[in-house]
């Protein structure tokens, strides 16, 4: 079984509630049209949801159920992760996401960047209706920390960083939001640890950036045409001879997924935290 079907496999245990998700935020699309219906569709198109299949496995694994609350934050998780979606393609210049046009293709930069900016707003408004404090400020500061990681990119292009610089601005641009979503998760269910909580999504977000940039490396090799060295890169210890560097590579992957495993072990044996260790074997690379 590919790695779709194993992945989709684990996405029934909680499809009817992701569909809640998916449900609650087009919800709060209210457009002119035709920019209505993209975006409705951006937000629909089939997509790995994998930030709300982790939270909503994760609560399910703690023996805690999903209630509307958590659908909301999911929501806002989603809103926010698309909105940036938006603004990446128009960063790198995309033509399609998710088999269909993108915002600015179809209409252009400048309406696309206020889409994504309204996508912001509704996702504001999203964790307002949650009326909890702590969750208002680590939304707040994931946002600026994604901010800041996408800055510390472009002013690191065309530069063999440090391996540890590499590592901080992977949790920056893309852990961070793993951390708002399961972090969060944690905090409002009242009763599971908070700081158990954002170390396993640190851990996982920060492998699911390294294999993205380890299959980019091996495939299209975009990121390395604009500038952006990744781990293969700045752990090759050749320029001319890159093998090492992927070897390296896997195995900083490989390490994260152990770390990830290592907070989650210690839960009650039950369907769904079986769904999560599975769910860190298919990220894990042989």
């Amino acid at each position: 079984m590919g790695f779709n079907e194993e992945y989709n496999k684990i996405l029934e245990l909680v499809k009817p509630d992701i569909a809640k998700v998916t449900d609650d935020l087009v919800s709060e699309i209210n457009l002119n049209e035709p920019l209505n219906s993209s975006l409705k569709n951006l937000l629909t198109a089939p997509s790995k949801h994998i930030r709300t299949l982790l939270a909503f496995l994760y609560l399910k694994a703690n023996n805690i159920e999903i209630n509307d609350r958590q659908i909301y934050l999911q929501s806002a998780v989603e809103l926010i992760h698309n909105a940036s979606l938006i603004h990446d393609d128009i960063i790198d210049e995309s033509p399609t996401r998710r088999n269909i046009k993108t915002l600015h293709s179809e209409f252009d930069n400048k309406l696309a960047v206020i889409s994504g900016d309204y996508l912001l707003a509704a996702a504001l408004r999203k964790i307002s209706t949650l009326n909890n404090s702590t969750v208002t400020e680590l939304f707040s500061d994931i946002m600026k920390t994604m901010c800041r990681g996408e800055i510390n990119q472009y002013f690191s292009k065309y530069q063999k960083i440090s391996l540890s610089d590499y590592i901080t601005k992977s949790q920056q641009k893309t852990a961070a939001l793993f951390q708002a979503s399961i972090e969060s998760t944690a905090i409002l269910s009242g009763n599971l640890s908070r700081t158990a909580a954002k170390d396993f999504a640190i851990n996982f977000g920060t492998a699911f950036q390294i294999r993205d940039d380890l299959i980019n490396f091996k495939t299209t090799k975009s990121d390395l045409n604009a500038g952006i060295y990744t781990a293969p890169v700045i752990l090759a210890e050749n320029s001319s001879d890159i093998s090492d560097g992927i070897e390296k590579t896997i195995r900083l992957l490989n390490n994260y997924i152990d770390k990830s495993y290592d907070i989650i072990k210690k839960l009650d044996e039950n369907p769904y935290k079986l769904a999560i260790v599975e769910l860190l074997e298919l990220f894990r690379h042989d």
